[in-house]
């Protein structure tokens, strides 16, 4: 990591552009070198988590914080529009519609690269009933059942919802040059030596498990998409 930084700040330096040390973080997942990285004499500091282009990343690898992070602002877009989900004069498809563009964007904004775990989806669709129960007005003691929910709101479930925003993310990578780093990761194998135990699931593993289940295999999909 410490010939990288030195090799992109040089790169950097030759075209006029200089690395802002005090913007700039360091983060270590599960590394057995914990040498500090060092810019022009000055170490750059060290953190748990970081947020890169709206998103959470962490020391984990996981999305928990991420999707934590992203239920709590979707909840304060929510309620800053109080007075549309009480409102009389507005039908209840305008309110949902609404609801999607002000609310669910928010929420599953990043969620096609989350490693989605039963309880992460668990978490987004609590919240997801819980909107569309006060969009419907529908309160203790009165009760309706989440597919009675969703069919009058004209939802998906939202493991449905986020796998089929994945696989639309994965069709455009695909159509990617070879070159680009986006595309790369989808296939790329990290090498070395695993820990003892079960391997923590990642979202390569959980697309090549989507594969497994339709019979597909990466060259096919590149054909398809």
């Amino acid at each position: 990591m410490q010939i990288k930084t030195a090799s992109v700040a040089g790169v950097s330096a030759s075209l006029g552009l200089n690395i802002h040390k005090g913007k700039t973080k360091v983060n270590k997942f599960k590394a057995e070198n914990n040498n500090p990285i060092i810019l022009d004499s000055e170490t750059l500091e060290n953190v748990e988590s970081f947020t890169y282009l709206g998103s959470i990343i962490d020391e984990q690898g996981g999305s928990d914080a991420e999707v934590k992070a992203r239920i709590g602002e979707a909840r304060i877009a929510f309620l800053q529009l109080k007075n549309i989900w009480n409102s009389k004069q507005l039908s209840t498809n305008i309110k949902v519609r609404i609801f999607n563009t002000n609310v669910k964007a928010v929420l599953l904004y990043g969620a096609e690269t989350w490693r989605t775990t039963t309880t992460t989806i668990k978490k987004v669709q609590v919240f997801i009933n819980s909107c569309l129960r006060k969009i419907l007005n529908i309160h203790w003691p009165d009760t309706i059942s989440n597919i009675l929910l969703w069919e009058r709101t004209n939802q998906l479930p939202a493991v449905e919802e986020i796998g089929k925003r994945r696989w639309k993310w994965i069709g455009h990578t695909l159509h990617k040059s070879s070159n680009c780093i986006t595309r790369q990761a989808l296939t790329w194998n990290p090498k070395g030596r695993w820990k003892r135990g079960r391997p923590m699931n990642t979202l390569c593993r959980e697309v090549e498990a989507d594969m497994k289940r339709m019979n597909r295999n990466w060259k096919e999909l590149e054909t398809i998409a």
